[in-house]
Parts: C-alpha cells; structure tokens; sequence
C-alpha cells in the first residue's frame, strides 16, 4: 500500500498518543516521559503556536521527535495544489506525514489525492476532518497511512463517536487493513478514555488536556498523607555527589 506500510498489524500492537501542538517546548517535555509517539498539527495549532515560518517549525519539530511521525496540513482548497504542498511538505524530512482533508470546503471528496500521494508519490497521508464510518471507509480504500477521526465534532451532531470509532477498527481488522485510527478533536478526559476503549490506535492529545489526563485530586490527596507521614519515620539517607 505505498507509504501506509508503516504500522502495518492491528493485533497486538500497543495504542499511541500522539501530542496535538507546534509548542517545541511541550513536545521535548512529554518525549521525556516516554509517552508521545508523534505529533500532530494543523494550521489553527500553528497559528496558536505564533509560528511565522511553517517549514522552519515543521523540520525543527521533526528533528527533535527523531523517527516519530508528525502531520503537516495542506493550506490549499484545491486537489492539484494539494499534491503539490504535500510533496513540497514530505521533502523537509522524512517522518513528515501529510494531512489531507477527505474533501474540500465545497464538498470534493480528496481520495484521488489521498490515492496518488500514497500510491504513486510514496507519501504518507493522515487524511483529516472525518465524521463518518463511511468516510473512514472510503479513506481507508484510498490507501491512507492515518484515518483522522474527530470525535468531539461528531458529538456535537448528536451522533456517538464511540460508535463510529468502534465500527471503523472493526472493519479495518475484518479487511486487515493497514490504516491507522487517529481520534482527534476531544474536550476531556473521559473523551480519552472512551476514545481508548472503542478501539482507537491513536489518540492524538494537546498538551493541557493530556496533563489533565495524568492528574487526580485523590492522587495528589495520597501522595501528601505518604509525604506527612513519612516524616515521622526514619528514612535512608539520601547520599549526594
């Protein structure tokens, strides 16, 4: 399947996070934890982030991840100029991957894009702004590396992105299919969890919501009982260098 060979077995394979930010200084400080497996970005990020110059964030951000995929969107409406921006893209290093919406603002479905990238180009393609099984569907068949999946936008049609997400992985695994679930676009915590428990390979996560993930009143509540009694019992010295 072109560039999607990456990841290529569903069974047994451990679920990633990847961090969903252009902040250089969140992303060294997760990659210390060993929990980021990729970043992800798109222009709303990369306007947050205040960068001025794409390609100069993008090859620093790639270079301090090492091998770990980082996603790139396309700024272009229209296909031609997309195959275009995403060769231009995938030349900065080689862990970019190219997002690619799975259809313009006027309703032009992308997979042609999405095919010859993967295809024909060798470029890896998260194909983004998906909603629907059918579209996951669709991308998947097109040959795309990464099936962006937004959950909390899905809600928001009062629609159940657990069921979506779940359906998707069920028929990537029945086809065997070396597509990749990435749930993006989720507001809280639970979002997480239940994004994790309906089968989504990835979870692509911005940095305050993962350290919401991480914390817990009760935990913090524990640790400063251990930390108060612990003073009233003897404990080894710490030796210092």
């Amino acid at each position: 399947m072109g560039g999607s060979a990456v990841d290529s077995a569903i069974g047994g394979e451990a679920m990633k996070i990847f961090l969903d930010t252009a902040d250089v200084q969140q992303i060294a400080r997760w990659l210390d934890t060993g929990l980021v497996d990729g970043v992800t970005t798109n222009p709303t990020i990369l306007k947050k982030a205040a960068v001025g110059d794409v390609e100069e964030a993008a090859t620093a951000i790639a270079k301090l991840i090492g091998e770990r995929p980082l996603s790139v969107e396309v700024t272009s409406d229209d296909p031609d100029e997309m195959i275009q921006q995403a060769q231009q893209f995938a030349s900065w290093a080689r862990n970019i991957v190219v997002k690619i919406p799975v259809e313009t603002s006027g309703g032009r479905p992308c997979f042609d894009v999405i095919h010859h990238l993967e295809d024909t180009a060798n470029i890896r393609v998260n194909t983004t702004a998906i909603l629907s099984v059918g579209q996951a569907i669709l991308a998947a068949k097109a040959q795309a590396s990464y099936i962006s999946i937004f959950w909390g936008r899905i809600a928001d049609e009062g629609h159940d992105p657990f069921t979506i997400v779940e359906s998707v992985d069920r028929w990537l695994m029945r086809w065997e299919s070396s597509s990749r679930i990435i749930v993006g676009s989720m507001r809280g915590a639970i979002d997480l969890q239940r994004a994790a428990e309906a089968g989504g390979h990835i979870l692509t996560i911005p940095p305050e919501l993962l350290e919401k993930w991480a914390d817990h009143k009760y935990s913090r509540a524990t640790v400063q009982q251990f930390v108060r009694d612990a003073q009233a019992v003897r404990s080894p010295a710490v030796m210092k260098g």
